[in-house]
C-alpha cells in the first residue's frame, strides 16, 4: 500500500537520489510547483518519472487556480484573472466558470498533471485576508456553491480531479495561515449556517483539503487540520467523506516539529498529509511517521481514483471563444 502522505520534488527533473528516495517512500501522490515547471515537454517527462519511482499511476497535484496562484503560464500555457476577478466580469459568473476549469484541465492533462487543487470554496467576507480573497469565487454562500460546483464538473469533463478547498472554510480569518495561525471568533452555529454550508453542498467531491484555522467556538487551541473536533464536524456536520488531505504540513500557521504535526494530523482524522517544499529532511520525517493508507482512508482513496477518467470531448476553440465573450 502506498504510504498515507503526498509530496514534492525539488525541480523540473528527478535527481538519482531523489528518484530511489520516492522509490522507498512510495508515496501516495505528488504535487508540483512553479520550481517545477519549466516546458510542456520537460513537465511530461517529469511527471512520467515521478510515477515510474513508484509503479504506478499516482496522482499528480498542482494550484491552478488561476491569478497569484498559478503554477503554469504563458509562454506555453494561458494566463488567468484572479477567480474572483473574472466572476465578477462575467457575463455568466456558472457558465464561465465551467469553460474556465474545462480548459484549464486540457492544459494539465496534457502535461501530466491529473488533480487540480481548486475549487478554493471559502466565503469572501470582509475580513478575508487578501492573500486569500481574489482567489474566493463569490461573497455569498449561494454564489460560492454554483461556482464551485461549476469548477469541480469542469475539471471531472476534463479528466482532472478536484480537490475542494479549504475545508471547513477559511474566508473569515484574517490572517495568512502560510505565515501565522489564524482564529475565528465566529459561534459553531454561524459557522455550520454560513461557512460549513458551502462545503456540505460540495459533500460529493472525491477530495478535500483543510484549513490552517482555528474555530474558537469549535476548539480554542488547535487549528482545524490538527483538530479531532474540526474533522469530526468536516466529516459528521457537513459529511464529507472524500479523502481528506491537510493543507501544506510545512506552512507557519501549524505549531510542534514536522513529525509532531504529522502525527497530530492522522490522529484527528486526515487521511493523508500535504507536504510541498521538497526539502528532503522534512519528506523523511513525514514517511517516519506517517503509516500506510489502509481501512477507510485506503477506500476513499481508491473512490477517488475511479473518478479520474478520459477527458470528454471539447471543442477547444470554441470554448475559448465562449469564455472569452462571457467576460468581455
Amino acid at each position: 500500500m502506498p504510504g498515507a502522505f503526498i509530496l514534492g520534488c525539488e525541480g523540473p527533473a528527478l535527481a538519482p537520489g531523489e528518484r530511489d528516495f520516492f522509490r522507498e517512500a512510495d508515496p501516495w501522490g505528488f504535487i508540483l510547483f512553479a520550481r517545477n515547471v519549466e516546458t510542456p515537454d520537460a513537465l511530461r517527462a517529469l511527471c512520467a518519472s515521478l510515477r515510474e519511482s513508484v509503479g504506478r499511476d499516482a496522482p499528480i497535484l498542482i494550484d491552478q487556480e488561476g491569478g497569484r496562484v498559478q503554477r503554469l503560464g504563458p509562454p506555453f500555457w494561458s494566463a488567468w484573472l484572479p477567480p474572483l476577478d473574472m466572476m465578477d466580469r462575467a457575463a455568466d459568473p456558472e457558465r464561465a466558470m465551467w469553460l474556465r476549469a474545462r480548459l484549464i484541465a486540457h492544459e494539465l492533462r496534457a502535461s501530466g498533471v491529473d488533480v487540480n487543487c481548486t475549487p478554493t470554496a471559502d466565503i469572501a467576507g470582509d475580513r478575508t485576508h487578501r492573500f486569500l480573497r481574489n482567489r474566493t469565487y463569490g461573497r455569498t454562500a449561494a454564489e460560492v456553491i454554483a461556482r464551485a460546483r461549476a469548477n469541480a464538473e469542469g475539471c471531472l469533463a476534463g479528466g482532472v480531479l478536484p480537490v475542494v478547498k479549504h475545508i471547513p472554510g477559511h474566508g473569515r480569518a484574517s490572517a495568512d495561515s502560510h505565515l501565522t495561525l489564524p482564529r475565528v471568533d465566529a459561534s459553531a452555529d454561524a459557522l455550520r449556517a454560513h461557512d460549513f454550508g458551502v462545503f456540505r453542498a460540495l459533500r460529493d467531491l472525491p477530495l478535500g483539503m483543510t484549513a490552517h484555522v482555528v474555530y474558537r467556538d469549535i476548539d480554542p487551541e488547535r487549528p482545524g487540520t490538527i483538530s479531532p473536533a474540526v474533522i469530526g464536524e468536516i466529516r459528521e456536520t457537513i459529511g464529507f467523506d472524500g479523502l481528506l488531505m491537510t493543507d501544506d504540513i510545512s506552512m507557519g500557521a501549524m505549531p510542534g516539529t514536522m513529525r509532531e504535526r504529522c502525527r497530530a494530523a492522522l490522529a484527528a482524522g486526515c487521511d493523508t498529509i500535504l507536504h510541498c517544499n521538497g526539502e528532503r529532511a522534512d519528506m523523511e520525517d513525514v514517511v517516519a511517521v506517517s503509516p500506510a493508507l489502509t481501512g477507510e482512508a485506503e477506500a476513499r482513496a481508491e473512490r477517488a481514483l475511479a473518478r479520474r477518467t478520459a477527458p470528454e470531448p471539447l471543442d477547444i476553440d470554441a470554448a475559448r471563444a465562449e469564455l472569452a465573450a462571457l467576460i468581455a
